[in-house]
């Protein structure tokens, strides 16, 4: 299946509600007024894209001088296109640049982290890398259990710590090992941290700071995995751990099983950090690269 068919599928929920509103809106009349840009506006903050971002849409829509009467999918496409528009500076593939190259993936419990942790090793080992991951939750047995069969699958190498092990501690002996041997790629996995327990964010930036004595560049990139089906929430959750770590990219999950796929676009706009992939299924392969253009077909459903 291709990746557009993949996407499509994916934001099925998403484009559905995106395209019979657009089409709602046009069923009564076809003058784009004022207050036809509001019906505009608000489908948009329905679709959890944000306030903000939702009317400097609009604002560019209305700026646009269309024929007195127009049809939804004239609009429809330039929806598409001020979307693209968005996403374009920021949607870009996590690149390996650096040997090793350290990775730590941090996030909410139940976001998706440590399976995307899983699916980014499988995909470097086929790429021919050598993965290293490394289990820094050591509060939690099942999550070092769960980071144990995703190793399996992979074929990665694992690191993990006794019950109840300093997390750091783990983190300093992971990278260590992974500077003097021959290992390409090292993936991190932390606690899936709630926003707002102080200690256990603290803890986070240890971890972060632990990793920096030991490469003054490390970690290479610090990915947040967001979990769409939360909507709104990812935005506070995306300012509370920017504050501990500094963030470099995001993953955002499960936008297979929510009709909130707008929020990649609020997060964009407003917050500006990378996007690096999406998760569309449960499939190990189902973490997906894209590029602006199939997103934003795929969210409104068009071929």
């Amino acid at each position: 299946m291709s990746l557009f068919s993949n996407l499509y599928r994916g934001l099925l929920k998403t484009s559905s509600r995106f395209s019979d509103g657009v089409k709602s809106i046009f069923s009564a009349k076809k003058k784009l007024d004022q207050s036809l840009l509001d019906e505009l506006e608000e489908l948009l903050i329905s679709m959890d894209i944000g306030h903000k971002t939702s009317k400097l849409i609009i604002d560019r829509l209305a700026s646009i001088k269309f024929d007195k009467e127009v049809e939804h999918n004239i609009i429809t496409q330039q929806l598409m296109s001020e979307i693209e528009a968005i996403l374009n500076p920021v949607v870009q593939p996590l690149i390996l640049d650096k040997n090793p190259h350290i990775i730590m993936v941090c996030g909410v419990n139940g976001n998706g982290k440590t399976t995307t942790i899983g699916k980014l090793a499988y995909k470097y080992k086929n790429m021919g890398k050598s993965v290293m991951l490394v289990a820094c939750d050591t509060f939690r047995a099942a999550a070092s259990e769960q980071l144990n069969i995703w190793a399996e699958r992979s074929d990665c190498f694992i690191v993990t710590g006794e019950y109840g092990n300093d997390s750091a501690s783990v983190a300093y002996r992971a990278v260590s090992q992974a500077i003097k041997g021959s290992v390409d790629v090292v993936l991190i996995d932390t606690a899936g941290r709630l926003q707002n327990n102080v200690n256990l964010m603290e803890e986070l930036s240890k971890i972060y700071r632990t990793i920096k004595k030991l490469d003054g560049t490390a970690p290479h990139d610090v990915i947040l995995v967001l979990d769409a089906t939360t909507g709104q929430n990812a935005y506070s959750q995306l300012e509370a751990f920017s504050k501990m770590v500094s963030v470099t990219g995001l993953i955002i999950t499960k936008l297979d099983g929510t009709a909130k796929g707008g929020v990649v676009i609020g997060l964009a706009e407003t917050y500006r950090v990378k996007l690096h992939a999406i998760g569309i299924g449960e499939s190990i392969e189902d973490l997906r690269e894209f590029t602006s253009k199939e997103f934003a077909k795929a969210l409104f459903g068009c071929d």
